[in-house]
């Protein structure tokens, strides 16, 4: 109402020369209903713009949405089949070992698909607000260009971790030797390897400092022990209990499992002022070396003490005497 008010008096206070005919237009209700049908239209036209936009980019933004979760739980189906499962009971130890080396090759792709996805549907949302990614793409490749530069560690280690889990250099759950450090591996991603060493450290190692690996779990492991014979001893009698504790030790079911091939007695590795020493050698299971080895280690010691062999030589000294003769002064002679 005040704005009719105060219509009315300014084309009441305007010169009729110029403005000849206003007041009759406004007293005819003719520029009221102008007024009000132009308000009314304006009003109708930009809530049918809105409502054409919202319907329009919110279902191409919902759509973008959805295609984004489906990709995401289509990219976790593909990706857990590629897991080959092993069974829980007689599964053998190569099938375990695979089971694990592709749930992280599974992983790997699942994370890197899950980002390049997100990464798409942002860069498609932004174009439906109106905003051009073509200066985005640009500054992301000139950012990509100085990370390179500025982060060349960072590369260094995404390059050797792919190709760690590329040539199945070590899976989750082997014992690897990497530089000083040895332990069980916990944990690969393409940055970093972590490893459970033997006092229960988590020990992080970047895969671009990885210069060497020693893996200790594949096909199977070797203990050779060495066996120090008394100089004085003879040898044919302690290769013969070293050969007949090997053999019981082969013939016993309880150690079978862990047994690869031997205990094998080598011989006579070398012979010096501590004694002769006599090596065995025994290939066993992965990781099963330190038990196979401590375990011959005992059987011999006991052997050797019921057959009465001398691991160290007797320690002899000699004390030799020598009479001082007296000495007679010149020119006299004992009585």
């Amino acid at each position: 109402m005040n704005f009719k008010k105060n219509l009315r008096e300014l084309s009441e206070s305007m010169p009729t020369s110029r403005y000849e005919g206003l007041p009759t237009l406004w007293s005819g209700g003719v520029l009221p209903d102008a007024i009000n049908s132009c308000g009314y239209y304006c009003m109708t036209n930009f809530l049918s713009r809105w409502t054409d936009f919202a319907l329009a980019r919110g279902l191409r933004l919902a759509g973008i949405l959805l295609l984004a979760i489906i990709l995401i739980r289509l990219l976790r189906t593909l990706t857990n089949r590629l897991i080959q499962k092993s069974s829980a009971d007689g599964s053998s130890r190569a099938a375990r070992m695979r089971e694990q080396q592709t749930q992280t090759v599974a992983g790997m792709v699942h994370s890197a698909g899950v980002a390049v996805i997100i990464a798409l549907a942002i860069l498609m949302a932004l174009r439906e607000f109106g905003y051009d990614v073509t200066p985005l793409a640009a500054v992301a490749g000139l950012a990509s260009l100085a990370l390179g530069f500025g982060a060349q560690n960072l590369v260094r280690d995404l390059i050797a971790g792919f190709f760690v889990v590329f040539e199945d250099q070590y899976v989750v759950g082997d014992t690897v030797r990497i530089g000083q450090t040895t332990g069980r591996v916990e944990h690969i991603t393409l940055r970093r390897t972590v490893l459970r060493d033997d006092q229960g450290a988590i020990v992080t190692i970047p895969n671009g400092q990885i210069q060497q690996v020693s893996n200790l779990s594949r096909d199977w492991s070797q203990v050779v022990i060495g066996v120090i014979v008394a100089p004085d001893a003879p040898l044919d009698g302690p290769l013969a209990s070293l050969e007949q504790v090997a053999a019981e030790f082969r013939g016993d079911g309880d150690w079978a499992a862990a047994l690869v091939d031997g205990p094998r007695v080598l011989g006579v590795e070398s012979i010096g002022p501590p004694g002769a020493k006599v090596l065995l050698q025994v290939r066993t299971a992965p990781t099963r070396q330190d038990d196979v080895g401590r375990e011959l280690r005992r059987r011999i010691s006991a052997k050797f003490e019921i057959e009465g062999i001398r691991t160290t030589g007797v320690q002899r000294v000699e004390v030799q005497y020598v009479a001082k003769e007296e000495e007679v002064p010149h020119g006299k002679s004992h009585a």
